[in-house]
């Protein structure tokens, strides 16, 4: 099993979670954070005066899937949250040892 993590703009949630259930993943985890890449953050103006924004507001996904599935997650959010500008985001996926459903007790894959 696979940990499959996307951090993305947040209006490109919607298109994610969309391609994610056509692939038909069950479950996902969605958290608000805050980060910068290249680009490091940007400066906007407020009542006259300039100001740097350090921290860009992105969320974080996380899925768990099994290896076979992997490589298709990975591609579809890629293409979901593309919009080809700067700060678009990163997705990447960790090896998962065990998963455990805590309402059944189900081990494995039956667990996801």
């Amino acid at each position: 099993m696979k940990l499959i993590t996307a951090i993305v703009k947040p209006y490109r949630l919607d298109e994610v979670k969309t391609a994610l259930q056509e692939l038909g993943v069950h479950g996902l985890t969605v958290t608000e954070a805050s980060g910068y890449g290249r680009q490091r953050g940007h400066t906007e103006v407020y009542r006259g005066a300039e100001y740097r924004v350090d921290l860009v507001p992105k969320v974080r996904i996380e899925v768990v899937v099994a290896d076979v599935d992997a490589d298709a997650v990975i591609d579809a959010v890629v293409r979901a949250a593309r919009t080809g500008k700067i700060g678009d985001g990163k997705v990447w996926s960790v090896p998962v040892e065990t998963v455990v459903r805590v309402r059944t007790g189900e081990h494995g894959p039956d667990a996801l």
